[in-house]
């Protein structure tokens, strides 16, 4: 199915679809700042090769979902775990497998603590705990720290962006494997030139958390997969063997020298798992 704009409760949101809507549903949830294009289209359709109904959407302020005057959204998490239910209704799903990626994962936590329904499991990549934990954890890499502390408040131009994103999508990928600038210069220009303001996407690191659940994590009664690279530069692995260990049943999936997100390199790996994870949902 071709992308297309959906309005549910006044709010425009982008979405598209893999494969056969029959099929069990699985929802992408990207991380803050980006839109669903870094859920790859190949990554998605891997998916659906192995027998997944596949949705993936642009997050607001991101891509082609209703955008807001930057410094003003308008709008708090608690909206953007309420825009996933949207999603899943427009694509008349009463629940899915969800999947989410960093900040992605933590409103995947939100979601099914506050809309339990919606949820048959759950998988939580470069992510940490959504709600306060009593143990702590160890803070991101002084390399991630530098690059996030010398980034310009300035509106940038379309050509900086893809600079600033390429720059930081190197500092994502942790170091410890080659980096192909190539493939992520050519994803970062696709998705700054499909947004409607890419200045707007600044939005999210203004967000308050409106009125989200505040229950523990342990909580959590659906089953739990974590995936967490051993080099991620913003949340350390100790974040990815927490949370498994803080949500009943939570299985970790530890990936040897990856970074922060979804790598081509771990598409086979990560799409292996998923579909082992969601497959109790096949009937």
């Amino acid at each position: 199915m071709a992308e297309r704009v959906i309005e549910v409760d006044a709010i425009e949101l982008c979405t598209e679809s893999f494969g056969d809507p029959s099929d069990p549903p699985v929802l992408l949830v990207m991380g803050l700042g980006a839109s669903m294009l870094w859920w790859e289209e190949g990554f998605c359709r891997m998916l659906a090769a192995g027998g997944r109904f596949v949705i993936r959407y642009d997050h607001r302020d991101t891509g082609r979902s209703v955008t807001y005057p930057p410094g003003s959204p308008g709008y708090t998490t608690a909206d953007l775990v309420a825009d996933a239910v949207r999603v899943l209704r427009a694509h008349e799903v009463p629940a899915a497998h969800v999947v989410g990626v960093s900040a992605g994962g933590a409103l995947a936590q939100l979601l099914a603590l506050g809309h339990a329904g919606r949820v048959r499991s759950l998988v939580l990549i470069s992510t940490s705990g959504a709600v306060p934990g009593d143990r702590e954890l160890p803070p991101p890499t002084e390399e991630f720290v530098r690059f996030v502390s010398a980034a310009d408040d300035e509106e940038p131009d379309a050509d900086a962006v893809v600079e600033h994103q390429v720059a930081y999508a190197r500092v994502l990928a942790g170091g410890r494997r080659p980096f192909d600038e190539a493939a992520a210069r050519d994803l970062v220009r696709r998705d700054v030139e499909r947004a409607h303001d890419v200045g707007a996407a600044r939005n999210h690191d203004a967000l308050t958390d409106g009125t989200i659940a505040q229950a523990p994590l342990s909580s959590i009664a659906v089953p739990t997969l974590v995936i967490h690279g051993t080099a991620d530069p913003m949340f350390p692995l100790r974040h990815g063997q927490v949370l498994a260990e803080r949500i009943p049943g939570g299985r970790l999936l530890a990936l040897e020298d990856a970074g922060h997100g979804v790598e081509r390199a771990d598409w086979s790996t990560i799409v292996a798992a998923v579909l082992e994870h969601t497959a109790a949902g096949r009937s």
